[in-house]
């Protein structure tokens, strides 16, 4: 595969709200300390939309707004790939729970939220989007399902790529089934060229390797609590502002993921 330009990420997780704070924790500068997540307001989204979007909109909206304020790409500029292993699983409960219920009365707003796509559609409001947006699950392999999307569309389309992954903590009794015990967010812009503020070139390749895990006890606990947070070692590489190769699970096989700074 013909190498891939990492210009721009965003973070959003317990002890990691944002990108640039994240940096020193994710290089070892500094060490994790899980804080919860503050409630966010998307900056992009008009008044009607915000009042409508659920904490999983939220969640997709605060990462892709982190790596759009460290990019030269205008929003409105970028493919998107929306990836989420489980979707927005409170507006599901919600809907079972009111199927379960005599009247059977559904929430309109819940029934306009329920859609795979959801996130991407309120984005492709809020930014103005045109052009082509994908929305996809594929269980604990979300994060490498996401970045082979966004790599094809990127390379093949020679398109500037917005790539989300993310994953909130299901509700009972959803949770007894599905265990995601943190929520985690994260976007990265990718270029098919290189441009001034490209931060790092990736080639991927299949390989039968085990996948990479944390050095770190606190956040490999982080990484394996959610979907969407087996994007960790490649943020670590990212932060520390070193090459190297990690191992992604992809379902069934392995995606490596070399860094380098050339």
């Amino acid at each position: 595969m013909k190498p891939l330009y990492l210009e721009a990420a965003g973070v959003a997780a317990p002890g990691l709200p944002g990108w640039k704070s994240s940096v020193p924790v994710l290089s070892g500068a500094t060490p994790y300390v899980p804080q919860p997540l503050a409630p966010y307001q998307p900056a992009l989204l008009p008044p009607n939309e915000r009042r409508r979007a659920t904490q999983a909109i939220r969640l997709a909206f605060r990462c892709a707004e982190d790596a759009m304020s460290n990019t030269s790409v205008r929003a409105s500029d970028l493919a998107a790939v929306f990836s989420s292993s489980d979707g927005d699983t409170e507006v599901m409960h919600r809907i079972n729970h009111a199927l379960a219920q005599p009247a059977r009365t559904l929430s309109p707003t819940d029934f306009h939220n329920s859609v795979h796509n959801a996130a991407a559609g309120y984005w492709s409001i809020a930014v103005g989007a045109r052009l082509p947006s994908t929305s996809i699950a594929a269980h604990d392999a979300s994060f490498a399902a996401g970045l082979l999307e966004a790599a094809a569309l990127t390379l093949s389309d020679e398109l500037n790529t917005l790539l989300v992954v993310y994953d909130m903590p299901m509700p009972p009794p959803l949770a007894a089934k599905r265990a995601i015990e943190e929520p985690f967010g994260v976007a990265l812009v990718l270029t098919p060229e290189r441009t001034p503020q490209t931060l790092a070139v990736l080639q991927l390749a299949e390989t039968q390797e085990s996948e990479t895990v944390m050095a770190d006890a606190a956040l490999e606990r982080l990484r394996r609590s959610n979907p969407a947070a087996r994007a960790l070692p490649l943020l670590q590489r990212l932060a520390q502002r070193i090459g190297g190769t990690v191992h992604l699970p992809a379902g069934g096989v392995t995606l490596s993921v070399t860094l380098s700074r050339s």
